[in-house]
């Protein structure tokens, strides 16, 4: 199963609730912190509403 290695690039400071918990619940928290998630369409979903802060890599 193919996943995605997502990396925090921008700060959530001054973005709006909804983003913040976006970032949380993907389980980013501090800059440059990188998580790995299954590819799948509600982690894509979260990744689309955060894009301009984060960045995406495909691992495996």
């Amino acid at each position: 199963m193919k996943q995605l290695k997502i990396t925090l690039k921008k700060s959530g400071i001054g973005k709006s609730h909804d983003q913040k918990a976006t970032l949380k619940a993907l389980g980013l928290r501090h800059l440059n912190q990188e998580v790995v998630h299954p590819d799948n369409g509600p982690i894509r979903g979260m990744i689309f509403k955060v894009k301009h802060l984060v960045d995406v890599e495909e691992v495996g």
